[in-house]
């Protein structure tokens, strides 16, 4: 396993462990945070409050992570399942109410100096959107 494979597996763990200073810890001080259907933000403090937004809306926990990165580690991808619940109400999207969901989802990274300088996720919003509204 290469330092880039660890570094992506420690970020992961900080995640499901709900740890925001340890993800922190795996950023480059200028990363750049991309989601889909979302706006680009760059640096680790603009990442934070994103985190911190993130807790207050949804209990999530990533599963079936699969780590894969070029020879020479400066990109990796995850597939991963993630497993939620809509906690809190999100600007944009359907009241929430406890709501549980499960959907595929990836993420892109670009690695430099040892730490994550790019994270870029993508999971189908639609689809969200059909779990948490119900039948």
């Amino acid at each position: 396993m290469n330092d880039t494979v660890k570094l992506i597996r420690r970020y992961f763990a900080a995640f499901n462990d709900g740890n925001i200073g340890d993800m922190l810890d795996c950023l480059d001080d200028g990363v750049v945070h991309d989601v889909n259907q979302g706006e680009r933000r760059q640096g680790k403090k603009a990442f934070a409050v994103f985190c911190r937004h993130m807790a207050r809306c949804y209990a999530e926990q990533l599963h079936d992570i699969v780590i894969m990165s070029n020879d020479d580690g400066s990109r990796a991808s995850a597939e991963f399942v993630v497993e939620g619940r809509y906690l809190a109400d999100d600007e944009g999207l359907p009241p929430a109410d406890g709501q549980t969901y499960r959907l595929p989802a990836g993420t892109f990274f670009e690695i430099g100096n040892g730490r994550i300088r790019r994270v870029t996720t993508f999971y189908n919003l639609q689809e969200w959107i059909r779990q948490v509204q119900g039948p």
